[in-house]
């Protein structure tokens, strides 16, 4: 994300490596090679939590609320810690979901343990985890308050189904983002970026796992079930855009500058991103379009072979609670996936903390809750010839 008067951070929806490190695995896992899966008898150990009163929780930077004047403090890491009696290593080391994997897969293809007990990923890269049997299945007796408040737009993705695996961290809306004042008019639907008026000033976004849902969106796909001729279909239309001029590059977290800078018009946004753009920019606007918008998520899961299972469970539960969720809410200004924390903080007695509350892109209402939802994600079999259209159109 761009950086504000109080923050900076980075994008949590990295692109896509060109034919790298997941799509060579997925690839084999596609062809029937079993030597990456892990059978569900292989992938948990003895767990030392109640003895071993700690975790290693590894997590994006800058993706956590800090304290004011001390920003290696964690307010609520702090408070759970206090609280439980569990002392957490917390590490920033996730910038990239392809780079993340890449460290971490040797040790879980080989049965070994990663030497960390709990980890935030993008959905679409937990969802290779998951089929590979990389991660353990939670214990929801263990987790009461995820039972209990997590988004019911939230519970069930395709790749897994009743969360059994995962627990989103935090959410977000892939929609458009668009400059109304230099633009002079509104954007409604995603049709709405091949306008004449448009041409040059549209970006979309480089990485498959993040354009093709919306793209598909436009088309009238129902991006839970969409199948092999709707992405053709998709890149048959961005090629065509890139043919007139009407797309004027394709872009990492970097589309925001363009933005700013007015250089760029309309582009695929992130709605984390446009609530800081927005502090500086109100002519900056967010659009869930008529057609809909992709939602999605961050997810916490437990790898195998991990030691303290049990405290890990206990920590993603503790993040479940309203107040709690309410806090790191009001910090992160990601879709929230606990709606019971709205009321939270719409009592705050502080005037902005209170506002966030109203705000959509925190809260989504009704109306964009029912125009939002979570893309079926890539098969392994499916991403090799993908990804290789994409990025070529891309250039990647």
């Amino acid at each position: 994300m761009p950086q504000t008067s109080s923050r900076t951070s980075p994008s949590r929806r990295s692109l896509l490596r060109a034919l790298g490190g997941t799509a060579a695995l997925g690839a084999l896992a596609g062809c029937g090679v079993p030597a990456a899966y892990v059978r569900p008898g292989d992938r948990a150990v003895t767990d030392a939590s109640a003895t071993d009163h700690r975790l290693t929780w590894a997590n994006w930077p800058l993706y956590i609320d800090t304290d004011d004047k001390n920003p290696n403090r964690r307010p609520t890491l702090e408070a759970f810690g206090k609280r439980a009696g569990i002392r957490v290593e917390y590490v920033e080391e996730i910038n990239d979901n392809d780079e993340f994997f890449g460290k971490i897969s040797p040790a879980l293809m080989n049965h070994q343990p990663t030497g960390r007990d709990l980890i935030v990923i993008s959905d679409w890269m937990c969802a290779r985890f998951v089929r590979l049997g990389w991660v353990q299945e939670m214990d929801r007796a263990h987790q009461p308050n995820v039972a209990k408040h997590l988004d019911p737009l939230l519970r069930s993705p395709a790749f897994d189904e009743g969360r059994r695996f995962t627990v989103p961290w935090q959410s977000g809306i892939t929609g458009i983002a668009y400059n109304h004042k230099k633009l002079g008019r509104e954007i409604r639907a995603v049709k709405d970026l091949w306008a004449s008026d448009l041409k040059g000033r549209v970006t979309l976004l480089s990485g498959l796992d993040e354009s093709f849902a919306l793209l598909m969106q436009g088309n009238g796909v129902d991006i839970t079930r969409w199948t092999a001729d709707d992405f053709h279909d998709v890149c048959d239309e961005v090629q065509r855009q890139v043919g007139r001029g009407q797309i004027r590059r394709f872009t990492g977290n970097d589309y925001t500058k363009d933005l700013v800078s007015g250089d760029v018009l309309a582009c695929q946004a992130y709605s984390g991103d446009v609530i800081q753009l927005q502090a500086d920019n109100p002519d900056i606007r967010f659009v869930v379009p008529e057609e809909g918008a992709e939602l999605w998520s961050d997810s916490l899961m437990i790898p195998n072979r991990a030691r303290h299972k049990a405290n890990a469970e206990r920590l993603i539960d503790y993040y479940y609670q309203p107040e709690v969720a309410a806090e790191l809410a009001a910090w992160v200004n990601y879709v929230c996936p606990v709606p019971a924390a709205k009321e939270v903080l719409a009592a705050d007695p502080d005037k902005d903390t209170a506002a966030l509350a109203d705000n959509p892109l925190i809260f989504p209402d009704e109306t964009m809750r029912s125009r939002l939802a979570i893309a079926r994600d890539i098969t392994s079999a499916e991403r090799v010839d993908f990804a290789r259209r994409w990025n070529k159109i891309v250039g990647l």
